[in-house]
């Protein structure tokens, strides 16, 4: 199955230059712990919640002032629309993420893929499975809420 069949198409994204608080409230707004961070349409990091609490909360850093771009990931891991939901989840299952933002091949943002979309509408349980175990192992250094 492609991603851009079981993606999420309408994401909210935070601009690199945007408060850290206004990434806060996006999060909570959006019931979500991750947000791709866009300049336009062009991917250029993520932030999590995690990111927040412990790259800039943990430093006592003001989220009215502090900026996404100081505490965002800025590791590109990304898959393209057109590839099939067993390769996302061996990236996600290698990088220990749990949502992967997908591109077009011009590198837009064009959604994201979870790992409860992979759960809910893959028909490879044994992939998910493995996915969410690999995922889901202890000591990883990413961990995308």
């Amino acid at each position: 199955m492609k991603l851009r069949d079981i993606m999420t198409k309408d994401v909210e994204v935070v601009r690199p230059d945007s408060a850290l608080q206004e990434a806060a409230r996006m999060m909570r707004d959006a019931d979500t712990g991750f947000l791709p961070v866009c300049d336009g349409e062009q991917l250029i990091g993520t932030v999590t919640d995690r990111d927040i609490a412990i790259r800039s909360t943990a430093e006592g850093q003001d989220p009215s002032s502090a900026k996404v771009q100081e505490v965002m990931s800025e590791e590109l891991v990304f898959a393209y629309e057109d590839q099939d939901s067993n390769e996302a989840a061996q990236i996600m299952a290698e990088k220990r993420i749990r949502r992967l933002p997908v591109v077009n091949r011009e590198k837009r943002l064009v959604g994201v893929v979870s790992l409860g979309d992979l759960a809910t509408q893959t028909p490879d349980d044994d992939v998910v499975g493995q996915t969410i175990q690999d995922v889901s192992q202890p000591g990883g250094q990413h961990s995308q809420s």
